[in-house]
């Protein structure tokens, strides 16, 4: 995921759009099997490509002018060519990253990754030791992410983490801040859990829309507290959108007055799976996003050409509905996180995660509640559905009787 605080770290300023921004799941295989995990990672998909194959996509990439590739998984470093592919992308003068759970990241590979070339690691901490545990399905996984950090800035390696915000772990984050803190991380991004891949078999562990109206502020306090120690806290592209604190989240600066600018997927951002299907962000659904495969098409075509890739070039007002169409900055947001509300609804265009819209109901003296409707179906970056339930906003059990509801809305056929 990237948004517009990437696009100026990569100094995008083209109009014309070319993938800047490119997250590689290199294999599905993984030393992890997360409660949450959009791609379900664990085993490796069929026929991933070998490295040689891989190597040939340095160069694709490097022709389309990529300026920054994050190599994951599953776990990006279980690929037999990793290192030689993180070094192949240094050679083409595109900066190699790497987001890991870090479980395998020992000494000797963090001063291979250095050598390697890789610019900076980013691992992902979901919580406190009890709750990351619980979220990573296993124990221990908390220890071997702080190592991992540990590890990586002992060898000279720029740190980052990374954290799925969600029912179970939200109120670990102040205190979980400071633990990155004194880790010397550099950077911090906070994301929502989305109902994709295994999270969407977990309906419970899923914010609620008005969650936001806490979970938002605290965010942003938290990036004020981030910024005078020297840390950059950026939200991802589903968290946020045109409450109070907007600019505060998207800004890099205190004197910036930047904001939300809609779904880059297609436009600056492209990801590409394990098994050669392009899409235009990593995390969208695959069913319904792959634009194509590079073992059939160079991927200089499946970027200009494949109309999956090209949807958020071309959305307008029009392709948007339900609230997201009659809200004031629809112009602009285009209903926010395009996999978000995929993962919600089954197609994009209306996205309840929305900070503003939270606060639209609440000042109504209403709230929105998810209901899961269709069961996802057990594939990578699969989704389920969800009806809509409108209710009072201080309502006191989240499974209200009938009669205390004020609608229920599905969305409507594409």
């Amino acid at each position: 995921m990237t948004d517009s605080r990437d696009r100026r770290r990569l100094n995008v300023v083209e109009e014309r759009p070319f993938p800047a921004y490119v997250v590689w799941e290199l294999t599905l295989r993984c030393d992890h099997a997360c409660t949450h995990c959009g791609s379900r990672a664990g085993v490796a998909r069929d026929d991933e490509l070998a490295t040689g194959e891989a190597l040939a996509v340095v160069d694709q990439l490097a022709a389309l002018g990529t300026r920054e590739v994050v190599l994951i998984g599953g776990e990006a470093y279980l690929h037999e060519g990793f290192l030689e592919i993180v070094r192949a992308l240094r050679a083409r003068g595109i900066a190699p990253a790497l987001t890991t759970g870090g479980r395998g990241i020992t000494e000797d590979l963090a001063g291979e990754l250095v050598r390697a070339g890789l610019a900076y690691a980013s691992v992902s901490v979901d919580g406190l030791e009890p709750t990351h545990d619980r979220m990573r399905h296993l124990r221990g996984s908390w220890r071997g992410a702080m190592t991992a950090l540990d590890r990586l800035r002992a060898a000279g390696l720029p740190t980052a983490s990374n954290i799925n915000l969600n029912r179970l772990n939200h109120k670990d984050l102040e205190p979980l801040y400071d633990e990155l803190r004194a880790r010397g991380i550099a950077s911090w991004q906070v994301q929502l859990t989305a109902p994709l891949g295994r999270a969407a078999d977990r309906p419970e562990l899923l914010l609620q829309p008005w969650d936001l109206l806490e979970v938002v502020p605290r965010v942003a306090a938290l990036k004020q507290r981030a910024r005078a120690d020297g840390i950059t806290l950026t939200p991802g592209n589903n968290l946020g959108y045109f409450g109070p604190e907007e600019q505060k989240l998207r800004s890099v600066a205190a004197s910036d007055r930047d904001h939300w600018q809609g779904c880059q997927a297609g436009r600056f951002v492209m990801g590409i799976e394990s098994d050669g299907a392009v899409k235009g962000c990593p995390s969208l659904q695959t069913a319904a996003y792959v634009g194509g495969n590079l073992r059939e098409r160079p991927l200089d075509a499946i970027w200009h050409h494949a109309p999956e890739l090209a949807f958020a070039r071309r959305r307008t007002i029009d392709d948007l509905w339900g609230f997201c169409r009659t809200c004031p900055f629809a112009r602009t947001c285009m209903a926010g996180c395009s996999f978000t509300a995929h993962s919600v609804f089954g197609r994009p265009g209306n996205n309840p995660y929305c900070h503003f819209r939270a606060r639209s109901f609440a000042k109504q003296g209403l709230r929105e509640r998810l209901v899961p409707a269709a069961a996802a179906p057990g594939a990578p970056f699969d989704h389920g559905t969800f009806d809509v339930v409108i209710e009072p906003l201080d309502a006191p059990d989240p499974e209200l009787a009938a009669e205390r509801l004020v609608q229920i809305t599905r969305p409507p056929r594409a």
